[in-house]
């Protein structure tokens, strides 16, 4: 049943979107050339593995050791604000990789890191959007937003599916929690550094901000948005 529904939905988002991700393509192989598509391996459903697609946002370097954040294009900027590079994820959503609403799909390298308890993470599809996408995203620690997904597949529910969405309208409408505090979003902990689990934030709880810790292994913005 959440299957259909998350057709139904897609279709639905792709019809109103399609002229908008030409116009997005288009303004893309224009002002970077190609390719307009960015493909990452991401971690999905009882581990197995799949390409994310996403609008590319990200010119090449000009030279090795160039840094990230000035690679990034002024439409690429709008379209990370606005979410909209995520919008080829809804042919991921057709495949069956992913679904509307669940966890955010995480890189492999992240994923072996995993408690036995985080990897309950990967009993249900990945989402476009989220309970931890709308409790705070990027701007709160790797372990939070995994404890805000067990939360979310424990209670799932249609009222909190429709709540999420809801959600989500609000968060696409005042963007807030992109990246972390720095511009850069946190790496997730490496098996050298602290692993325990803090406790699930209430549901009722405003999940404020946090500033990533330096220690924390860093990966570039495109790679490693949420």
């Amino acid at each position: 049943m959440k299957r259909g529904g998350d057709l139904a939905v897609t279709v639905l988002a792709g019809i109103i979107a399609l002229p908008l991700g030409l116009l997005i393509a288009l303004l893309i192989r224009a002002t970077m050339g190609g390719p307009v598509i960015f493909r990452q391996t991401r971690t999905g459903r009882h581990g197995r593995e799949f390409d994310i697609l996403k609008f590319r946002t990200m010119r090449d370097r000009q030279y090795e050791d160039e840094p990230d954040a000035p690679r990034i294009t002024r439409l690429g900027a709008l379209l990370r604000k606005s979410s909209l590079d995520e919008l080829p994820q809804l042919w991921n959503v057709l495949r069956g990789d992913m679904g509307v609403i669940g966890p955010r799909p995480t890189l492999p390298e992240q994923v072996v890191h995993y408690s036995t308890r985080q990897r309950g993470r990967l009993a249900v599809r990945p989402g476009l959007t989220g309970w931890a996408q709308v409790r705070g995203r990027n701007s709160i620690t790797w372990p939070e937003r995994i404890e805000l997904d067990l939360w979310y597949i424990e209670h799932h529910s249609l009222a909190l599916d429709l709540r999420i969405l809801a959600l989500t309208v609000k968060v696409l409408l005042r963007p807030a929690g992109i990246t972390a505090a720095g511009g850069v979003n946190p790496g997730f902990p490496a098996p050298t550094q602290p692993t325990a689990e803090p406790a699930v934030p209430a549901a009722s709880r405003i999940v404020l901000p946090r500033q990533a810790t330096a220690t924390a292994p860093r990966l570039a913005p495109e790679e490693l948005r949420g």
